[in-house]
């Protein structure tokens, strides 16, 4: 299966001289061509949300317990991680989105930036910390939003769990320990993986097999950035599952209830332009996650649909 998916006879680097014309190794198809990538979208309104830790306000008794006389630097590693991840979710909003419209909110007052704002979507960002070190009043009254609102939502790693913990489920190790008892030398998923779609003809995997070899298209995989060491137990109540792994069964889901949307990913969907932003000049970049950027595009639709 891998062979199939990194070799590609017909394709070509430019449009005078196809691979299979090439000797060996000049012959072989990376797993993600580069291909331009083009604003299709005019327009969007999307609210961001960071889910990381700001200050002493946001921090349970346990953090306080378990950081001690380090809370500070925790606390500004929190803000260092924050500023990438954001970042890194804005890029991809304005290299889809001819005219984007964004605004960056922290988790506890995303309730009344979505009244405020007015959205087409919100993204969730990732998350740093386990959820035990939160404020129960930050988590309490996410909970209480992501149950009632019908604005599209796509939750991202950390933001994929706090979906999931607001609907019942719990956030464990990939050990499947509580938080608790394994904060340091977790098992972790750091590096490009591939994982299975369960669904295929769910609208969000639109166009992820049209780039394949004509034998390689029913393929139901992904190739995608990973970075956990916290996973959901189960799929909630209500979401069906998107797609899976060995390692971290719930690996993306989705809520289709009444007037809800709520797309969730444990990948980082949005480190799908950070590496083609920093190799402008190569003709391939391997390390790009063209699934990721096909996924978060057609949920920019789907929101928009709505």
């Amino acid at each position: 299966m891998t062979q199939e998916l990194l070799q590609s006879p017909n394709s070509s680097d430019s449009p005078s001289e196809p691979r299979s014309s090439l000797p060996f190794p000049f012959n072989q198809q990376t797993f993600c061509r580069f291909e331009p990538i083009e604003q299709s979208i005019e327009t969007a309104r999307v609210l961001v949300v960071d889910n990381l830790l700001r200050d002493e306000h946001d921090i349970s008794e346990i953090a306080r317990s378990e950081w001690g006389p380090l809370i500070d630097s925790e606390l500004k590693r929190e803000r260092l991680i924050a500023g990438m991840a954001i970042e890194n979710i804005l890029n991809n909003i304005s290299r889809l989105v001819k005219s984007p419209e964004t605004e960056v909110v922290h988790l506890s007052a995303v309730a009344e930036a979505v009244n405020r704002f007015k959205p087409d979507a919100v993204v969730l960002s990732g998350t740093l910390r386990d959820f035990d070190f939160y404020q129960t009043s930050i988590l309490s009254d996410f909970t209480t939003f992501i149950r009632a609102t019908t604005v599209p939502v796509l939750a991202i790693c950390g933001g994929h769990q706090l979906v999931g913990l607001s609907f019942g489920a719990r956030v464990v190790t990939l050990d499947k320990l509580e938080q608790h008892e394994q904060r340091v030398d977790r098992p972790q998923e750091y590096q490009y993986r591939f994982i299975r779609i369960v669904d295929p003809t769910d609208p969000i995997f639109e166009g992820i097999r049209e780039e394949l070899p004509s034998s390689s298209k029913d393929m139901r995989i992904l190739r995608v950035w990973q970075n956990h060491g916290l996973q959901l137990d189960r799929v909630p109540a209500g979401f069906k599952l998107l797609a899976t792994s060995y390692l971290c069964r719930n690996q993306m889901m989705v809520r289709r209830a009444g007037d809800q949307l709520i797309y969730t990913v444990q990948f980082h969907l949005e480190k799908s332009f950070e590496d083609w932003n920093k190799n402008r000049t190569r003709w391939e970049h391997p390390n790009e996650s063209r699934d990721g950027r096909l996924l978060f595009e057609n949920f920019l639709r789907l929101a928009l649909a709505r």
